[in-house]
């Protein structure tokens, strides 16, 4: 099942609620892969930040490694402005455990401590098993237990809800 919603729309929303919270010369974004790092790039685009857009692949930081394995496709994570007393705005698709969060905040520690981080979603679906919560969310939705959100892109950016079928009692 697809749902029709209007990335551009929700970004266009997303920009309008953070640029009252953002300093263009002095804020740094980080945009998580995949998904997170595209919605980061039109931000960032949209915002006008002067810090280059970092990147993080949470791979490593994951609290479940060792039970799905190594995903294959590990990429570099790159934050290519200093870290310590910058505030930090963290990008991530869809925000759903909290666990991806979390392994991206251990990573952000490894480079510095920063003054402050404020988290930016398109989609928020509940459902967090860890005290995480979007300062910015586009979407928020209860999804029902098994579906799932899906960005796609990154040209076009879509949104897909996807559900899993019933299984026969």
């Amino acid at each position: 099942m697809n749902a029709d919603w209007d990335v551009t729309t929700l970004l266009e929303g997303m920009v309008r609620d953070l640029r009252p919270r953002v300093d263009p010369e002095q804020t740094a974004m980080i945009g998580i892969f995949t998904g997170g790092v595209w919605i980061a790039q039109a931000l960032h685009r949209a915002l006008g930040l002067k810090t280059a857009l970092g990147q993080l692949d949470i791979s490593f930081y994951r609290d479940d490694f060792s039970q799905i394995g190594l995903h294959p496709q590990v990429r570099a994570s790159d934050i290519p402005f200093a870290v310590d007393g910058r505030s930090i705005i963290l990008v991530d698709d869809v925000l759903y455990t909290g666990r991806t969060i979390r392994a991206a905040m251990n990573e952000i520690f490894d480079y510095g401590r920063p003054a402050n981080i404020l988290l930016a979603v398109l989609v928020d679906r509940g459902g967090h098993e860890l005290p995480v919560a979007a300062d910015i969310a586009a979407l928020r939705l209860n999804t029902a237990a098994g579906g799932q959100i899906k960005l796609r892109g990154p040209d076009p950016l879509r949104l897909e809800l996807l559900t899993s079928p019933r299984t026969a009692s």
